[in-house]
């Protein structure tokens, strides 16, 4: 049989897999998968697991619950070497091996980018991946429990103030979504007021969701500012170094939570790590039906697609411009993937992936959210309502969209859960203290 070795788990590598499963003659090929991560990540339902409106596995789904013929390999691919056919994985508690192939599909996705600002690293909390949406969350609640045992003064400010930056669909999503629960908290918190509550999103542009038109842009800032939000265009963070938000407007707050949303890098494995054809921003050269290569070369049995690769959009009926990296493209791209493979296995022609954009539609919290699509332009509810029913069909497997479904009906009837489960990301502080809480400093145990 020959090996088809599949780079990542995400959108693109999870529905090419899936897909080739049903493509694929019994014995005609074998597929791999090689993922550190155990399950694929429905992005979209990020900002709601922050928000607790999903329950954050609901928004993960499971690779070997739904992958039954395919070779899963729980590790990460740090070099790929197209002209031995060979990949380098590195899995957990053994040395790093080589791993051959006859197909190569590349569908590795891209990582978040970050730029060399005083304490980012050591303040920042990302949003590509469920564990990143559920500290959020925690954080969030963690910091009002302690800001109502706390007097009015700088400490409870910051606790109560909430950083974004990065004003993409991430972003305001996940701005959005925050500030929802976080007004909804207040009326648990007797001890808190509304005043008290500072939330700032930054973005270094002029305008918001650039995938939206200037006007329906201009209407999400508005919409944002009119519920208590600061919204600072035109404006780059210069530093976060231990909490203290240093904007280049000249504004400066202590800030208890900042997420980083500024967009998306080309994967590093993809960048700096393969002897694939790359383009100047690190994605790898990709022909219109998937295959890797240019329009007069190709590359034998390798594809990609996703968010590493510049695929051609030919929706636009221009050669130069390329499919943004969404999870509408991701979707199809695998799909489109996954019968090219089984048609070039056959000796049969490939077809070109083409897709025109079914609009834009993003959630500003419950009850909240816009949709475009070319001059329509949808706003509030109705749009809100669109969000969900848009992507609950379009979250995979009927089991995560019953899951999904369940935990909106039950939020509508008794609203989200606002309990914090911080302690997890420390599971064996309780035990190895002997289940007792620390002592306050200066006194003994």
């Amino acid at each position: 049989m020959r090996e088809i070795l599949i780079v990542g788990g995400g959108y693109a590598g999870f529905y090419t897999a899936w897909r080739l499963e049903k493509k694929l003659r019994h014995g005609e090929a074998r597929v791999t998968v090689v993922d550190p991560r155990p399950y694929m990540t429905y992005q979209p339902f990020l900002p709601e697991v922050l928000a607790g409106s999903i329950e954050a596995r609901h928004a993960a789904v499971s690779l070997r619950r739904h992958l039954h013929r395919t070779r899963l390999i729980a590790g990460s691919v740090t070099e790929i070497r197209n002209a031995s056919r060979t990949v380098t994985v590195r899995q957990e508690g053994r040395p790093d091996y080589d791993l051959g192939y006859d197909v190569l599909v590349v569908t590795a996705g891209a990582v978040t980018r970050t730029f060399p600002i005083p304490g980012i690293q050591e303040e920042a909390f990302g949003l590509k991946h469920v564990e990143e949406a559920v500290a959020i969350r925690d954080r969030l609640l963690t910091s009002f429990d302690r800001a109502a045992a706390l007097p009015p003064g700088p400490e409870r400010r910051k606790l109560l103030t909430a950083t974004f930056v990065g004003g993409g669909f991430s972003g305001v999503e996940g701005f959005g979504e925050l500030m929802s629960l976080a007004k909804s908290l207040l009326k648990h918190y007797p001890e808190l007021d509304a005043h008290e509550l500072n939330l700032h999103l930054v973005e270094a542009l002029g305008r918001i969701l650039p995938e939206v038109g200037d006007k329906p842009g201009s209407w999400v800032v508005r919409s944002l500012e009119r519920r208590g939000a600061q919204v600072h265009l035109n404006t780059q963070l210069l530093s976060a170094a231990d909490g203290n938000i240093v904007l280049s407007n000249g504004q400066e707050f202590a800030s208890g939570l900042l997420v980083w949303t500024a967009g998306n890098a080309s994967n590093p494995i993809v960048h700096n790590h393969t002897d694939l054809p790359v383009n100047q921003r690190g994605l790898v050269r990709v022909r219109a039906d998937l295959r890797v290569g240019t329009e007069t070369a190709v590359i034998p049995d390798v594809w990609a697609a996703g968010d590493d690769a510049a695929v051609p959009d030919l929706a636009t009926g221009r050669s130069d411009t390329y499919t943004v990296p969404n999870a509408q493209h991701a979707v199809r791209q695998g799909k489109r993937l996954a019968k090219n493979i089984a048609a070039s296995l056959r000796g049969r022609n490939t077809k070109d992936y083409v897709h025109h954009s079914l609009g834009v539609v993003a959630t500003l919290g419950i009850g909240r959210g816009i949709f475009q699509y070319h001059g329509l332009v949808i706003k509030g509810l109705p749009a809100w309502l669109m969000h969900r029913g848009y992507h609950v069909l379009a979250i995979p497997t009927w089991e995560r969209k019953a899951r999904v479904f369940a935990v909106w009906a039950t939020a509508a009837l008794y609203g989200r859960d606002i309990v914090s489960l911080a302690s997890v990301q420390d599971p064996r502080k309780a035990f190895v203290s002997g289940g007792r809480p620390a002592s306050p400093v200066g006194l003994p145990d």
